[in-house]
């Protein structure tokens, strides 16, 4: 009788232990550099989740918007969902379309804006996770 019970609790406690998806219930609101101020929620990264190899965040920036130029340390890809956004780079600048994607990495100097009069709605996942320290943005 003992071992059935035994055997019962260390089947449940193997089952429990077993790999299974997580939720993340919602995310974190992260303050924004740049002007106007842009939302960002963070799902998964250092703040959200305590992930510091991935960070996945929803952004929205308003019309007008920009930030400092920055060389970040991490690579970021960023996908437009609604409105654009102007990549500047050492050289040039991108315009990103709703639809379409950027890939920015480590150690190039970049500045994002969405100057056009929608704003940008958009995703951006950076690899490792985004951390203020690791962005280096201008002075």
């Amino acid at each position: 009788m003992l071992w059935r019970g035994l055997l019962r609790l260390i089947a449940a406690v193997v089952r429990h232990a077993e790999p299974m998806p997580e939720l993340i219930e919602k995310p974190s609101r992260v303050t924004a550099a740049g002007e106007p101020p842009k939302l960002i929620d963070e799902y998964v990264g250092r703040v959200n989740s305590a992930e510091p190899g991935l960070s996945v965040a929803h952004m929205r920036s308003p019309s007008g918007w920009a930030e400092p130029g920055q060389r970040p340390e991490f690579d970021e890809y960023t996908v437009v969902l609604r409105g654009g956004l102007v990549v500047d780079y050492e050289g040039g600048s991108l315009e990103v379309a709703a639809g379409q994607a950027v890939h920015t990495r480590p150690g190039e100097w970049v500045r994002y804006s969405s100057p056009g009069p929608e704003g940008a709605e958009y995703i951006a996942v950076c690899l490792p996770a985004f951390a203020p320290e690791t962005v280096h943005r201008d002075a």
